[in-house]
C-alpha cells in the first residue's frame, strides 16, 4: 500500500547509451569542414566509437565514482620512508586509460591530427573532466620537449603512446608516459619570472639541481615535469623526471593536495624541491619562451574544454525539457523554455566552432595560421571560458530543483565550469597578452582580419561589428582599462564570422541578433521571439 504513493511521472528516461558525438551536430559539422575528405571516414569512425563511450552508462559511474572519490596523498609508507604518492579511485583510472588509449595525448604528427584529437578532447571532457588535465599536459608539453631535440627524442615516443601505463617506475621501463607542469610559486602566480626556485648546474652537460617550490603543480603523480627555475643565465625551463635512470625516486616532495572547488577527481598538488635532478630543455634563459609553447597547447584545450562542459550541460537541459511535461506540454515547446534553450545553444554552437577553427590552424601550422594563433588563442580562451559558469548555471535551472541535486550531474558542471578561466592564466592576463599581440605582432592582427573578413557582407549586424572593432583597434594609447572589453568584442566578431560562414541560417541569426545585434537582453532566454527559436533547439538535440 506505501509504494502506491511512490509512482513515478514525468521523469525524463537517463541520457545514456547514446552516442555523443553523431549526437552532436555542430561538432560533426566542424569536423568535416577542417578536415581533408580522405580523412573525413575514418575520423568519424574513431570518433563515433569514441562518442558511445562517452555516451555509455559505464562511463557515467565511472566518472561519478572518481568524482566522489577524490585522490589522496600517502607521503611515507609504513616503514617512515618517503614516497610521496597520490592514489586515484580505481574508476579513475579506467577513465585516464581509455582518455590516453583515444590519442589524446598525441595529435601532434598525424594527419589532421589536431582537429581529430580536439573533437575528442570535447567529447571526453563531457564524461569527467578532471581526468582531461593529465591529458592535457601530456600532450602541450611535446612542441616544449622540441626546443632540445635530444630530450623530445626521448620522450616524446612515451608521451604520445596511446598506452596508459600506470605507476612509477623509469620512463624507459614503460610503454607511455604521463606529464604535469609546475610554474607558479606562493609569491609570484601568473608573475612566473618572480620564481625564486633555483637551479644549480651540476658536472653533467645540461644537468642541473633545483632548490624551492611550486604552489601549483598540475597532475603530480605524472611521470615527468616541465618546470620554471633560475638558473644562472636566468630563467629556464627544465624536465624533473620523477623516477631517475637508475630507479631511485627523485627529490619531489609533495607537501599537500589542494582542496578544489571543482575538478575534484583530479590532483593538484604543492611541492617541493631540495637537491632535485633535472634536465635544461632549451637555453638558459628562455625558460618562459620554451615553456610557453606548452602553456598555449592548454589554453587551448582550456577553451575545448568550456565546449565541451557547455555542450554537456545544454544537452542535458534539451533532454530534460523535451521529456518533462508542465501547465499542459512539454517543457521544450513552451515559447519561454524554448527562448532560453536556443540561447544557450548558440552559445555552446560558437564555441564549438571557434574551438575547432584553432585546432585547424594548428594543423595547418603555416606562417598566417599561425600569426591568427597568436591573436585568436588568448581571445578564445578569455571569452569561451568565461562564458561557461554562465551557461552551466543556466541549464541547471532548466531541471528547476532538479538541477540543483548531485545526481542530475549539473552541479559537477556548475562546479567544474570555472577552472578553465582560471587555469592557465586567468582572464587579465589573456586580455593583456591579447594587447601584446596586438602590439608587437602586426601579422597576427593581419591574420585575424583576413578570417573574420571573409564573412563580410553576408550579415549587416556582423559588418556594423567588424567597423566598430576596426574603431577600437585604431587607437590602442592606454588600452590596458579596457583590454577585456576589447577583447571581448574580438572574439564575438570572430565567433559571428564562423556561425555566418558555416552554420546553419537560424543559428547565425540568433548570434548576430543577440551578440552583436545588441537585440537582447544581459541574460540568456532573451532573444528576439522573431527568431526561428525551435529549429535552434532541434540542432542541439542528443538525438542520433
Amino acid at each position: 500500500m506505501a509504494g502506491s504513493t511512490h509512482t513515478v511521472t514525468n521523469q525524463p528516461p537517463p541520457l545514456a547509451g547514446y552516442d555523443v558525438f553523431t549526437a552532436d551536430r555542430a561538432l560533426t559539422a566542424a569536423v568535416d569542414r577542417h578536415l581533408a575528405p580522405e580523412l573525413r571516414e575514418e575520423a568519424r569512425e574513431e570518433l563515433s566509437g569514441l562518442g558511445r563511450s562517452c555516451g555509455s552508462a559505464q562511463a557515467r559511474d565511472w566518472a561519478t565514482q572518481a568524482d566522489d572519490n577524490p585522490p589522496t596523498l600517502r607521503t611515507h609508507d609504513r616503514y617512515g620512508h618517503r614516497v610521496d604518492e597520490v592514489e586515484f579511485h580505481p574508476a579513475w583510472h579506467r577513465l585516464l586509460g581509455k582518455g590516453v588509449a583515444a590519442g589524446l595525448t598525441g595529435g601532434w604528427d598525424r594527419p589532421g591530427g589536431q582537429v581529430r584529437r580536439a573533437a575528442a578532447f570535447l567529447l571526453w571532457t563531457q564524461v569527467e573532466a578532471g581526468t582531461t588535465c593529465p591529458l592535457s599536459m601530456t600532450h602541450a608539453a611535446v612542441p616544449a620537449l622540441r626546443h632540445e631535440p635530444a630530450l623530445a627524442a626521448e620522450w616524446e615516443p612515451r608521451l604520445t603512446s596511446a598506452v596508459y601505463d600506470r605507476g612509477l617506475r623509469p620512463a624507459h621501463q614503460k610503454a607511455g608516459a604521463l606529464f604535469g607542469m609546475g610554474m607558479t610559486e606562493k609569491q609570484g602566480g601568473s608573475d612566473v619570472r618572480a620564481g625564486t626556485t633555483t637551479a644549480r648546474p651540476l658536472a653533467e652537460d645540461g644537468t642541473y639541481e633545483l632548490t624551492g617550490h611550486k604552489w601549483f603543480c598540475s597532475a603530480p603523480m605524472s611521470d615527468g615535469f616541465l618546470v620554471l627555475a633560475r638558473a644562472p643565465g636566468g630563467p629556464t625551463c627544465f624536465l624533473v623526471p620523477r623516477v631517475l635512470a637508475d630507479g631511485t625516486r627523485n627529490v619531489f616532495l609533495i607537501q599537500r593536495l589542494k582542496e578544489k572547488l571543482g575538478n575534484r577527481s583530479n590532483a593538484s598538488a604543492e611541492v617541493e624541491f631540495a637537491g632535485t635532478w633535472a634536465r635544461r630543455v632549451g637555453a638558459e634563459g628562455r625558460g618562459v619562451a620554451v615553456i610557453i609553447e606548452m602553456v598555449a597547447a592548454t589554453r587551448l584545450d582550456c577553451v575545448l574544454g568550456s565546449a565541451g562542459l557547455m555542450r554537456r550541460a545544454v544537452t542535458e537541459a534539451v533532454h530534460h525539457t523535451a521529456h518533462r511535461e508542465a501547465f499542459g506540454g512539454k517543457l521544450i515547446d513552451k515559447p519561454l523554455m524554448r527562448n532560453v534553450l536556443a540561447d544557450l545553444a548558440v552559445e555552446s554552437e560558437a564555441a564549438t566552432a571557434l574551438g575547432l577553427r584553432l585546432a585547424a590552424a594548428l594543423d595547418d601550422g603555416g606562417e598566417s595560421e599561425r600569426a591568427l594563433l597568436r591573436l585568436a588563442v588568448p581571445v578564445a580562451k578569455y571569452w569561451v571560458t568565461k562564458r561557461c559558469p554562465p551557461v552551466a548555471v543556466e541549464a541547471a535551472e532548466c531541471l528547476g530543483g532538479n538541477g540543483y541535486v548531485e545526481e542530475s550531474g549539473l552541479p559537477r558542471l556548475v562546479r567544474e565550469s570555472p577552472l578553465n578561466s582560471i587555469w592557465e592564466g586567468a582572464g587579465n592576463v589573456q586580455a593583456l597578452d591579447v594587447l601584446r599581440a596586438l602590439g608587437r605582432e602586426p601579422a597576427a592582427l593581419d591574420a585575424y582580419l583576413t578570417e573574420v573578413g571573409a564573412a563580410r557582407g553576408a550579415d549587416h549586424r556582423l559588418d556594423a561589428a567588424i567597423r566598430g572593432l576596426l574603431t577600437d583597434l585604431a587607437d590602442l594609447a592606454g588600452a590596458e582599462a579596457g583590454a577585456r572589453r576589447l577583447t571581448e568584442r574580438l572574439a564575438l566578431v570572430l565567433q559571428g564570422s564562423l556561425l555566418v560562414r558555416y552554420a546553419p541560417p537560424e543559428v547565425a541569426d540568433a548570434f548576430c541578433a543577440g551578440r552583436l545585434g545588441g537585440d537582447a537582453g544581459a541574460a540568456f532566454g532573451t532573444l528576439p521571439a522573431t527568431l526561428d527559436l525551435a529549429s535552434v533547439v532541434e540542432r542541439a538535440r542528443p538525438v542520433a
